[in-house]
């Protein structure tokens, strides 16, 4: 088991820039005078999300002022009980989501209106059980996890049609046991992650064809170690993070070349400035910077301790389980634990 001590350098761990990587996303709210800045003000919310993910992983929990977040989540949340990007912004399903997320990592879920909250998830689902983003109603198999997701944090799953939600997540599986964003679309590796976090969640693993999909993910590694997202797409980052979940979701993380995995998001971080980019050579952003040491603690770096990542939730295990949310894993075919 690896220690804090291991192979320290100015803050490098086994090639893992840790301190610099702190010190980088507790920079992104000062930069005022940057145009990124401003032009990244709607998914403000979620940049705190993927900052605060990343800072637990790395062990620095407490890097980011907790009240000061908490403070800023809570002037995010609009009358309709939803969550928009910024202070003022509609309210969408994926910033509600990254709010609550939020709100149970800093143990403060217990300060908003639970009830404002299920019922703005609840009023977007519609009578096929599929579910809209926002009331303007692009449907998408994102949302449909995500409205379970949220619904799970406070317990009222029992207000939405579960089995509305994978039925339509069912409909959007396609030939090569993938999933798109809705039934026809094209296999994605991020649609495979919600879809599989959605019926984990539900306790309906037992409706994907585990071989055929656990293939298509490990066919997803390409000869730099990195992974993509569909076919003949280049490698990035953030699908260490979609892929890899997918995969230990299905128990099945030992298909790809987890070490090739982890020298692939190693060389994309900013050595001089902290962060992770998208591949070698590219700009970092907290989005990859995020993906990127999840994916690390999956893939079982072990150079530095890093936090243990729930696959479903994409929050920190100790966090998951103090939410009561790690049942999803009580649920999982017993013939997929044997093997």
């Amino acid at each position: 088991m690896a220690t804090a001590d291991n192979q320290q350098q100015d803050g490098v761990f086994g090639g893992l820039h840790v301190d610099k990587h702190v010190k980088y996303i507790k920079s992104l709210d000062k930069r005022h005078d940057e145009i990124e800045y401003w032009m990244t003000e709607h998914l403000r919310i979620s940049g705190i999300y993927w900052g605060l993910v990343a800072l637990h992983v790395l062990g620095r929990p407490d890097a980011l002022d907790r009240d000061e977040v908490i403070g800023y989540v809570k002037r995010c949340q609009n009358d309709d009980g939803g969550f928009g990007g910024h202070v003022g912004h509609d309210s969408h399903l994926l910033y509600t989501m990254s709010a609550v997320q939020i709100l149970a990592m800093c143990d403060a879920l217990d300060q908003v209106d639970a009830s404002k909250v299920v019922s703005f998830v609840c009023g977007l689902q519609d009578e096929n059980g599929e579910v809209s983003g926002d009331v303007w109603g692009e449907k998408d198999t994102r949302f449909a996890f995500i409205s379970v997701a949220i619904l799970s944090f406070f317990g009222a799953t029992d207000r939405m049609s579960v089995t509305g939600v994978v039925g339509y997540v069912c409909r959007s599986m396609n030939y090569d046991g993938a999933f798109g964003s809705q039934p026809g679309g094209e296999s994605h590796s991020a649609q495979v992650y919600t879809c599989l976090a959605a019926l984990a969640i539900a306790g309906r693993l037992d409706a994907v064809d585990r071989d055929r999909l656990s293939s298509w993910l490990a066919e997803r590694q390409v000869r730099s170690g990195g992974l993509n997202g569909r076919p003949q797409k280049l490698e990035d980052v953030c699908y260490s993070w979609w892929v890899l979940s997918s995969l230990q979701i299905l128990q099945r993380t030992h298909w790809v070349d987890r070490k090739r995995l982890c020298e692939f998001i190693l060389s994309a971080q900013d050595a001089d400035s902290g962060g992770i980019a998208d591949r070698p050579g590219d700009v970092a952003d907290v989005y990859h910077t995020c993906f990127g040491v999840c994916g690390l603690s999956l893939a079982g770096f072990d150079e530095y301790p890093l936090g243990a990542v729930d696959p479903v939730y994409c929050m920190p295990v100790d966090v998951v389980e103090r939410a009561g949310l790690r049942s999803w894993m009580d649920k999982i075919p017993e013939s997929w634990l044997a093997q």
